[in-house]
């Protein structure tokens, strides 16, 4: 049954009210016109409960906007949903990638993640490419996708939304990677689940690396927003050491927009529930809103906290990550960094959930603290504690 307004409808019941279900909810497909979103193919979703997110098909099929019942959920910064034509790679110094960085997740891979990094090349056997380097969290997410489709699907009485699309990594002598994403959300629901595989479609052996930039702002990101997470120890912090309390800022409860905050970063080892869900949230009490994300401890064993509190770029990240923090050489030095052969592929499920009031929010409260209670100190000294991956 589809659940509309306070009821459970059929299919039939629905069909009844309206000559077209757009009126209701729907997917549809928009092309932006102006500045530097021109000529981006973008997917609206709205599902029915005041639930609306755009999918950008020209940007790996990333999510840039989410709203819910007229409150922002993701996070706008200034780059804007810059067109891929315009990006560029390698620019100042890898950090061109900060250009083009907006929206409520980006996707960080398909080979590379996490800070710039210069690697042996040998296994693309090429004498003139001694070395890959790569920008800050790959190329990805500035790639077009080809759409395979999108619509509704009716099954029975329930109605999915959907979208496919496949984004191609490649180069002559390089890497051949290929992310197969398909997005879904049940008509009634407040729930986007994300179903990704990557797959090397070559014959090198090639490196593989993927993260989730989920960026949350206000007003879910605003003074007392709380950060709910099965922390069973904190491993690291950008900031740890003489400037771990200087901006009097910690992991658990934000503060409002700040002037000339640096952005702090943390890796917190996660505890799993019994089907190896990792739920993590940001809830504000005070609007009874909240987002939670919930990823696969065995697909992404790794979890970053994002706080971008600087004022006019107000965000905080919830990063899900196959690698440690320290990026891809502590990834080969400890022998952990994962190769595809020809054939092989990795999948990941996610799901982004909007929590809608006080009892959704204390579900989710008292699942994380049945898995792990956090701890209850602002700044958990890290331990440095990265446990072995492979």
């Amino acid at each position: 049954m589809v659940f509309l307004y306070g009821k459970e409808r059929s299919a039939r019941d629905v069909a009844a009210r309206t000559g077209s279900f757009s009126q209701f909810a729907g997917v549809r497909m928009m092309t932006l016109a102006d500045g530097l979103e021109r000529g981006i193919r973008m997917l609206e979703f709205r599902s029915g409960t005041g639930l609306r997110f755009t999918v950008l098909v020209d940007r790996a099929l990333d999510i840039a906007d989410c709203e819910f019942q007229g409150k922002a959920i993701g996070w706008h910064s200034p780059s804007g949903f810059r067109n891929a034509g315009l990006h560029e790679y390698e620019g100042e110094g890898g950090l061109g990638w900060l250009r083009s960085f907006s929206g409520l997740m980006l996707t960080c891979g398909l080979d590379h993640i996490l800070f710039m990094d210069e690697a042996p090349a040998d296994h693309f056997v090429y004498g003139p490419r001694q070395t890959v380097k790569n920008s800050i969290h790959g190329r990805v997410s500035t790639i077009p996708a080809r759409l395979v489709g999108y619509g509704e699907e009716w099954i029975d009485d329930r109605c999915v939304l959907w979208c496919e699309g496949i984004v191609s990594q490649g180069a002559v002598f390089g890497e051949n990677l290929e992310l197969r994403r398909r997005i879904e959300v049940d008509v009634g629901s407040n729930e986007i689940v994300l179903k990704d595989r990557v797959a090397n479609k070559g014959f090198y052996p090639t490196p593989h690396m993927y993260c989730y930039h989920i960026n949350i702002g206000y007003p879910v990101l605003d003074d007392g927003a709380r950060y709910l997470a099965p922390i069973v120890e904190t491993v690291w912090a950008a900031h740890s050491g003489a400037e771990y309390q200087k901006q009097n800022v910690g992991y658990r409860t934000m503060p409002e927009p700040q002037v000339g905050f640096h952005e702090q970063v943390w890796q917190h080892e996660m505890a799993a529930d019994v089907d190896g869900r990792v739920p993590v949230a940001i809830v504000n009490d005070a609007q009874a809103i909240g987002f939670c994300v919930v990823s696969n401890k065995d697909e992404f064993p790794c979890m970053f906290e994002w706080q971008n509190l600087q004022a006019g770029q107000y965000a905080i990240g919830i990063e899900p990550s196959t690698n440690h923090v320290l990026g891809a050489k502590f990834a080969r030095d400890r022998n952990e960094a994962m190769k595809l052969e020809h054939g092989e592929a990795r999948s990941y499920t996610t799901r982004l959930q909007i929590l809608d009031g006080e009892s959704e929010i204390r579900r989710v409260e008292n699942w994380i603290a049945a898995i792990q209670q956090q701890p209850l100190e602002d700044y958990p000294e890290p331990t440095g504690n990265y446990r072995k991956l492979r």
